[in-house]
C-alpha cells in the first residue's frame, strides 16, 4: 500500500458515483500539480515557494470570479466544481500550505505541530471528499481527520528511511528524547530495545486514530463505504508489518503483499457487513 503525502485517502475513481468521478479528478489535479511542485525537478527552494503563489493566485482567482493567471484551463474546471458542489476553498490552500513546509521544515519539536502539518497535508482532500457527497456534518469531519492523518503517520513510519534520505524527520523531537532515540542512531540504522519502543508509541498512536475514524466508512453509500473500510485496514494492515518486521523499517520498507492484502479484503468485507472495526486500538499511553 502506497501512502503519498498527498493522498492519504486514496480514492478508485471506478468505485465513485459517476457524477463524482470528474469532479474528484478535479480536485486531485489540484494537490498532484503542488505536490509536483515540492518533490519534481532540481528547482530552488525560492523557485517552487514562486510557484506554489501562481496556485495561490488561481484559488484566489476562483474565489473572485475572474480567469487564473496560471493554469487557466485547470483553475476553470476548479470554479466550476466549486460553483456545482459548494466547495471551500481553505482545504485547497491548506494543501498549499502544506507544500510550503515541506520545502522548509524538515523536524518538528513536538506532536501538535506535526498534527498541525497533516491538518494541512492529510486532512483537506477527506474533507473535499464530504462536501462532495455532501456528508460535511462536524461527526464525519472530525472522523475524515482521524482517517487522514493516521494514514499520514502511516506514511511517516512506513518510510522513516526514505524520508531520512531526503533531509526529513517526522517522528517529533520530544519523542526522540522521551525514548532516547539519536539522530545518529537513526542515520545508522539502528534497531535496538529504545528504537523498538519509541516505534512501538508512534503506532499505537497512528493505530488509535484509525480505529477512532473508522466508522464514518459506513456513513458513505455504496462502493465508497467499503472501499474506505479497506483504506482503513490497509493502513492498519502496515502498522501489523511494522510490528511483525520487530519495527526495522530501516532494511526494508513495510509494504502488502498478496497474502497481506487477502487479510485485508478479508477484514474489509467483515467490518462492512457487520459495522464493526475488529481490530483493537491499545492505550496509546500502555505503548511506552
Amino acid at each position: 500500500m502506497e501512502v503519498d503525502h498527498y493522498e492519504t485517502l486514496p480514492v478508485a475513481p471506478a468505485l465513485l458515483p459517476r457524477a463524482l468521478r470528474a469532479p474528484f479528478g478535479v480536485i486531485y489535479h489540484v494537490t498532484r500539480t503542488a505536490n509536483d511542485i515540492v518533490d519534481e525537478g532540481d528547482w530552488s527552494p525560492a523557485a517552487r515557494h514562486a510557484s506554489l503563489a501562481d496556485l495561490r493566485a488561481g484559488l484566489d482567482a476562483v474565489a473572485a470570479g475572474e480567469p487564473a493567471p496560471v493554469h487557466p484551463l485547470l483553475f476553470e474546471r476548479l470554479a466550476g466544481v466549486v460553483a456545482q458542489y459548494q466547495l471551500p476553498l481553505e482545504p485547497f490552500h491548506e494543501l498549499i500550505a502544506a507544500c510550503e513546509q515541506d520545502i522548509d521544515v524538515h523536524r518538528y519539536a513536538e506532536r501538535p505541530a506535526l498534527y498541525e502539518y497533516c491538518r494541512h497535508a492529510a486532512n483537506p482532500v477527506g474533507r473535499l471528499t464530504l462536501h462532495l457527497f455532501g456528508l460535511a456534518t462536524p461527526e464525519n469531519l472530525a472522523d475524515s481527520d482521524a482517517i487522514c492523518t493516521g494514514l499520514q503517520l502511516v506514511n511517516f513510519w512506513q518510510d522513516v528511511a526514505q524520508d531520512w534520505q531526503r533531509g526529513r524527520l517526522y517522528i517529533p523531537q520530544a519523542d526522540l528524547a522521551r525514548f532516547g532515540v539519536s539522530e545518529t542512531a537513526i542515520a545508522r540504522g539502528k534497531v535496538d530495545d529504545a528504537w523498538r519502543a519509541l516505534m512501538r508509541h508512534e503506532v499505537a498512536v497512528a493505530r488509535e486514530l484509525l480505529v477512532r475514524g473508522a466508522p464514518l466508512a459506513r456513513r458513505f453509500p455504496g462502493r465508497f463505504g467499503l472501499q474506505l473500510c479497506g483504506v482503513v485496514h490497509g493502513g492498519l494492515r502496515i502498522l501489523e508489518r511494522i510490528e511483525k518486521a520487530g519495527y526495522d523499517v530501516f532494511r526494508q520498507r513495510p509494504a502488502l503483499d498478496l497474502p497481506d492484502w487477502c487479510i485485508v479484503a478479508a477484514r474489509t468485507v467483515a467490518m462492512w457487513l457487520s459495522g464493526r472495526v475488529g481490530v483493537r486500538a491499545p492505550s496509546i499511553e500502555g505503548s511506552a
